[in-house]
Parts: C-alpha cells; structure tokens; sequence
C-alpha cells in the first residue's frame, strides 16, 4: 500500500524526502496528492490527508517498545549473534555510545513525527471548518506523543513550536530543558483533552479520543511526579466509564482483540507490504513482531523470527504462582517444544523464553516478508496500565492509600480470578506492590526501563547501568556535529 505524500523533514543538515503510508480505519485509505508547501491547507481534506502522515510515524515506534525492554532487567538482546544488530546489543550490555544506528532511529523517526505534526500546525489558521479543532487536537496529541519518546530517551530536546524546523536550525535552536519540554507536551495534550471526542463518539479506529489524552497527560504527570495532577486526570478517565479491564487477559493481545474495550490507545498496523531490512520504517507492520519471534520454529500456532527481545529468568520468577499472566506473557519453548513436537534453534543469549504477546502467529496472512509485516498492533496504553498509574499515583503522592489498593487489586483479581491474591498493606510496602504489578502486568509491552529510571531503581537493578549517565542516551554523533556547538553531549557519553 503506497501513497504518494511527500513532507518535508528537516531538522538537522540533511533533508530527506518520506513516503507517507497508514494503517487501519481513518488511516488506512490511499492518498494521491503531493504537498506544494505553503500552497497546501486549502480544505478539511488537505488536514485531514496531512493528519495521515502523522499518524504513519508511530508505526516506527516498534524499536522502541523493544529497546524499552532490552535496556531493562526484563530482556536479553538476543538475536543470532554478538553482532546481530549491534546497536540491540550494545544498549542491553549498557555500553552504547553516540554512534548507534538504533538511538538514532528513534531520534529520526520520533522528529519526523513532530515534523509532520508542527506543519499542520504551522498553517492551522489558513483555513477554517467545522470539525478543525478534532483534527488540531489530534496533531497535538500525536505531537506530545512522539516529544514524549524524545524526552524519556534523550533528555532536553531542541523546539520549534508550532513551525516546521528548517535546515539551520540545528546550529540556532537550543535544546530545551526537561521541564520546557514536559511544560510543551502538557500544553498540547490540555488542549487536546479540552477538543477530542470521547471514545463513544469516535467511531473510527485508531483516532486519538478524548481518554488517549488524558491518560498520557496523567502519564506525563506521574513521570514528574505531580502525583495529585495525575490522581486528578486519571480519576476523572476512570470515572468516564469509557473502558474496562478484558475478562480473558490472554485475548487482549491477539489479532481479533485489537481495539478492544480495554484498549486506551493503540498503534495501528496492518499486514501490507512496502517494508525491507534497508527501510524498515517503511513497514505497515509490527516489526518488532518479527524480530521477537522464535528463530528457526516449526510447530504448531506460531510463525518463526530473529528470537530478539528474550525475556530472563528474573522476570519470569516475579510472576506469583496462579497468576494467570505468566502463560500469556511468556512462551516456555522448552516446554511448549516438548508438548507439542516443536522444533526451534538456538539464538544469542538464549533463555528459553519468549515475548509471547508479540511473536508471529500462523495466519496472520502478512503480505511480503512475514517478520516485517505483521499485523499486529501495538497496545501502547491499556486500561490496566491506567489503573496501575492510578494506584501508583494516590499511593506515591500519599492522596488516598485505599484507592491505590482498590486500583491494584482491581487488576490483579483479573490475573488471578478471585479476591484471594488483594493487597492490604499501605505506605511504602503498597508502593513497591504496585510497581512489582506492573512489571507483570506490562512485560513485553516497553514500559519496564523508564519505571525503573523515573522510580530511581534502574542503577539496582540493570546490569551495568551507570548513575548519572544511563537514565538517557546520547544524542546521536552527527546531530552534535550539526549543531556546530549549538548543543551539548548528554553526561558520560
């Protein structure tokens, strides 16, 4: 599926020309047109066709979601080889650098986004129509979104405000601290809480809703720890009744319960072709998919990958006994081979695990290359993780201890089928309950390195990750070469 948009992308001295495709529903239509610059933004259409071109960029987050993990105590790099991806197995041993191919994916991918974004919005009065603040609520959702990756991976970042960035900005534009970052994503996402529909009224798939926004804007909140910001917006979200926790944990993450009534937001893919090893973010499927999943399989259910992303011992051991979890999370090969009369190989690292809710299933009916376009999409905010931040949030800010149990426990009488496993405890001992479920309850999915980095765990618990230095990553060498001075490495790279 290809489509004919050409945006503009210049952030740092190179320019470089997109194609522009999407996925499912709203995004998921041909568009035929190309952009004249400032000639453009003439009709409801023309944002709408541009909004396309937002959305495309999230599909490129699947390296993050998988890095999210590997950088974690959660995975292992894993692969064929020490060499298989090097810029995977640097980050997972903690020795990455500013020249590395993956960080600066993110970088790339993640600004182009904010590109594309800042373009509608650089012309957002040229023409006025009825729906116009939907779609303007919707750019700057999907601004804060990628500015949200941006700010967890790198630290300060450079900003344009509501203008496209041009090819000497890099040497003019200073990075903005954190807190100037954070302040432009809580302004965007206000206003996208105040003009989004609510998922009722939203009856396309894959748009941003109303409770998209808020949930990020609490999110956003938690991660600076306005613990009574974020109780306040997650509150009311909760309290909209607009989702609720799937009763079978297991189908949340297979193709037939996308978008289901416990999905917040998810990024939209689809079995398509147009992807390749030389431009994988070219893909209309879920990479990491792929990448996850068992090298050299042949067996019943699932489809063979790259075995990256191999979750360890350790966090298989967090999952309770009876906690139904563990078996949707975790694919045992060694005991599903024998049980099944599978056959698989051996990668790097190997532990005999797998990220079971996102590797290839047989009939996933990808087009082209089946590891590089899968159709499975990315559940980037559940109502589960929701409550959990909730509970985190009442519990850390001290607001309301019997909240943050009811939210918690809401989530685990899901996991294991009845009130038995509650949490009754309080104070400190409530909080580490807490982060401890959401390590099981949101394993594979990308979150594990940022809880530890933001709860200030990570040096206790990643092998070989420094203070100081490794709660980022650095700005990839040839930004800070462009910059000519402009901006500065981040601290021990």
């Amino acid at each position: 599926m290809k489509k004919n948009i050409i945006f503009t992308i210049a952030l740092t001295i190179l320019l470089f020309a997109t194609s522009v495709s999407c996925t499912d529903e709203f995004v998921n239509r041909k568009a035929l047109y190309s952009i004249d610059s400032e000639n453009y933004f003439n009709s409801e259409a023309d944002y709408n066709q541009a909004l396309i071109g937002v959305y495309d960029l999230l599909q490129s987050s699947y390296i993050n979601v998988m890095l999210g993990e590997i950088a974690s105590d959660n995975t292992n790099s894993g692969g064929e080889s020490a060499t298989d991806v090097i810029g995977i197995q640097q980050i997972d041993d903690m020795i990455h650098t500013s020249n590395n191919a993956n960080l600066k994916n993110i970088w790339d991918w993640m600004f182009a986004g904010v590109q594309r974004a800042n373009y509608i919005l650089e012309f957002k009065d040229k023409t006025d129509f009825p729906n116009k603040n939907q779609v303007i609520g919707e750019t700057r959702f999907l601004r804060a979104y990628y500015n949200f990756e941006l700010v967890k991976w790198f630290g300060g970042i450079p900003l344009s405000g509501d203008k496209r960035f041009t090819v000497n900005d890099v040497t003019k534009i200073p990075r903005s601290s954190v807190a100037e970052v954070y302040a432009a994503i809580e302004s965007d996402l206000l206003f996208a809480v105040a003009n989004l529909k609510p998922l009722d009224a939203n009856t396309v798939k894959g748009r941003a809703t109303k409770g998209a926004a808020q949930a990020l804007l609490g999110k956003i909140y938690l991660y600076q720890n306005k613990f009574v910001n974020a109780s306040n917006v997650f509150e009311e979200l909760i309290a909209s009744n607009s989702y609720t926790l799937v009763a079978d944990y297991n189908s949340i993450f297979e193709n037939q319960g996308e978008n289901g009534p416990e999905s917040v937001f998810e990024v939209q893919y689809t079995d398509a072709e147009g992807a390749g090893f030389g431009c994988l973010q070219c893909s209309e499927g879920n990479v990491a998919v792929g990448f996850n999943g068992v090298r050299n399989y042949v067996g019943p259910i699932f489809d063979s990958g790259f075995s990256f992303n191999v979750p360890r011992q350790e966090v298989v051991d967090a999952f309770e006994a009876g906690d139904r979890r563990k078996s949707v999370a975790i694919l045992d090969i060694v005991a599903w081979a024998a049980a099944n009369n599978a056959t698989y190989g051996i990668g790097y690292k190997h532990t005999g695990y797998f990220n079971r809710k996102y590797i290839a299933r047989q009939g996933d009916q990808n087009i082209g290359d089946q590891n590089l376009t899968n159709p499975n999409n990315y559940r980037s905010i559940r109502y589960a993780d929701v409550l959990l931040m909730a509970a985190e949030a009442n519990s850390r800010g001290g607001i309301s201890d019997a909240k943050a149990r009811e939210y918690l426990n809401q989530v685990r009488r899901r996991a294991f089928g009845d009130n038995n496993h509650d949490i009754t405890t309080s104070g400190a001992a409530l909080t580490d309950f807490i982060l401890a479920e959401r390590r099981v309850e949101l394993v594979g999915e990308g979150h594990r390195f940022f809880d530890l980095v933001r709860t200030g765990k990570a040096a206790q618990e990643i092998d070989g990750f420094t203070a100081g230095k490794n709660e980022i990553f650095p700005i990839p060498i040839e930004e800070i070469q462009y910059s000519n001075g402009n901006w500065q490495q981040n601290p021990g790279y």
